[in-house]
């Protein structure tokens, strides 16, 4: 087995994830089993508790790990499902070391850092080689170089090195700052932050230099120079419009090729005619812009924007804009900002989400959002949260039952449309102190001659037609209750998809011949999607978008 290991320089953020993804799926197209595998330095059991301003989206897995976002790179690159197996926290490792001397797994010897801690984290990676048949293991380092909360992870790649010389590379993904004042790319961050990497022992393999356009030579010269690097195994990896790009730009460095060798591997060249006649599709011009609204709340850090709060549901978008042959401008919507400052700042979308929450914050916001979708005939898509708040406001202005609401934002409500359920191990899990959460893929019968069966048989995504089963990955406490399915479907609400036991409501919408799409799943499509198969949920609703435009 050979191992890869891939570090940041200088700060955090600069795409150590897309070229770990990158650099697993050229060697993948090049017909190696490869596993990659992401050590965080959090002592968070996962991320799931995390504030995603604080760490962008938890991405969630079929089996219900609750993973950084970069889990989702890997799945979209690679085309392949990732599990608790390829994700690692401090804290796990802490907690397993901990956990084994209380029952005496280490026979009185004295526990320490070196060599237990080290001792587990390569036990992690070779435990995912040897479940996947891994050839080569990709690992990405969390943080930067430098951080005393990852110091371990780097010795833990000392020691393979000094263990198996030959079959470990270390690449080092470092930023290349061009000040606007000087208006030439500076090195000297890089060079400090490999002179850390050496004061622990590791020379690296490869620079990826991060930067806003090609490192040219006399750039590559002084990485040569000042951190004892072949000018050749310098690579350039400059800003692109879309990530999927990346590891086309890294091809054309022969960089698989270098790897391979590197490694002693017979090299191979990638296969990479369908991902380059993927770019290209994305490229091509289109005759119409789509606007869409996301009402949601995880949007600021300080006086800036992110992006990564709302990461899958954004790859959702896009992976489906170009299937459709669309281009997108998203609005934030802030649901606090629709309270205080009414519905009007809507504006006139061509499509409204309400996607992910938890609490009773921007609550009526998002409530009212879904109101004017359902109101205005705009193309309406509630994700988890925004199918709960999508079905009180249709109990409240459909129904006639003013006070409903979610327990999850007023538990005295006399109509608890949304509730907790009691916990029951068949359904959920414990997550934290006595809440229960369903986590990770459930199934879901879909009713024929419905707005979610006709998505999921036009695409043919069933998992199983014939008994007219999906299969959706959940993240969510609260649920639908079924005191008021009766109700609300006497007023025209669908119900159209419940779990197979009949108890869990999984998917409402709007009969066709009153909206033209409203839709509500409990589920999150946006966490299976991939760039090469886009979730039919988001492509249709993208579709009936361009319609309404």
């Amino acid at each position: 087995m050979k191992y890869i290991f891939i570090s940041g320089g200088v700060i955090s953020g600069i795409g150590k994830g897309i070229t770990t993804a990158s650099v697993a799926f050229l060697l993948k197209k090049s017909g190696y089993r490869v596993a990659p595998i992401k050590f965080e330095n959090y002592l968070n059991m996962d991320s799931g508790t995390i504030n995603p301003i604080e760490h962008g989206d938890p991405f969630l897995c079929d089996d219900g790990t609750e993973a950084d976002m970069d889990i989702g790179t890997y799945e979209k690159f690679l085309d392949e499902k990732m599990s608790a197996d390829n994700f690692v926290t401090m804290g796990q490792i802490y907690k397993t070391v901990i956990d084994r001397e209380r029952n005496f797994g280490y026979k009185g010897e004295d526990v320490e850092a070196i060599p237990h801690i080290t001792d587990e984290i390569i036990s992690r990676m070779n435990q995912l080689g040897k479940k996947t048949k891994a050839e080569i293991i990709v690992i990405e380092l969390g943080g930067t170089a430098g951080e005393y909360q990852n110091v371990f992870y780097y010795e833990a790649s000392r020691q393979l090195t000094l263990r198996f010389p030959g079959d470990v590379i270390h690449i080092h993904v470092s930023y290349v700052p061009t000040p606007k004042h000087l208006g030439e790319p500076k090195t000297k961050p890089t060079q400090l932050s490999v002179k850390t990497l050496n004061s622990m022992g590791i020379q690296p393999d490869f620079i990826v230099a991060r930067s806003e356009k090609y490192i040219d030579k006399r750039r590559r010269d002084r990485f040569a120079l000042f951190c004892n690097v072949q000018p050749d195994n310098i690579i350039s990896n400059p800003d692109v419009k879309i990530p999927y790009e990346v590891p086309l730009v890294l091809e054309d460095q022969k960089f698989s090729e270098k790897i391979q060798k590197k490694l002693g591997l017979s090299v191979k060249k990638p296969n990479l005619t369908s991902w380059k006649n993927f770019i290209e599709s994305i490229y091509k011009k289109k005759n119409q812009t789509v606007e869409i609204a996301i009402v949601g709340k995880y949007f600021g850090t300080g006086d800036y924007e992110l992006r990564d709060s709302y990461a899958a549901l954004l790859d959702a978008l896009d992976h489906a804009s170009w299937r459709v042959g669309i281009d997108l401008k998203i609005n934030w919507i802030n649901a606090e900002k629709v309270e205080k400052e009414g519905i009007s700042i809507l504006g006139n979308p061509d499509g409204i989400i309400v996607p992910i929450g938890w609490g009773p914050r921007g609550v009526e916001g998002k409530i009212s959002s879904a109101g004017f979708a359902r109101e205005r005939k705009i193309p309406y898509l509630g994700l988890c949260y925004g199918m709960q708040l999508g079905s009180v406001e249709f109990a409240r202005s459909v129904a006639n039952l003013k006070d409903a609401n979610t327990t999850e934002a007023d538990p005295n409500t006399k109509n608890p449309i949304i509730h907790s359920i009691p916990f029951d191990p068949k359904y959920q899990r414990i997550k934290g102190d006595g809440t229960s959460m369903r986590l990770g893929a459930y199934d879901c019968i879909v009713s024929k001659d419905t707005l979610a069966y006709s998505i999921y048989e036009k695409s043919n995504t069933f998992k199983d037609k014939k008994k007219s089963l999906t299969s959706e990955r959940h993240r969510h406490r609260f649920e639908f209750n079924n005191k008021y399915r009766k109700i609300l479907q006497d007023k025209g609400l669908i119900i159209s998809g419940v779990s197979p036991d009949n108890f869990f409501v999984e998917m409402v919408e709007l009969p066709r011949d009153v909206h033209p799409f409203y839709l509500g799943t409990q589920g999150h499509p946006e966490y299976k999607s991939r760039p090469l198969s886009p979730h039919p949920i988001f492509v249709a609703f993208l579709e009936a978008c361009k319609n309404h435009a």
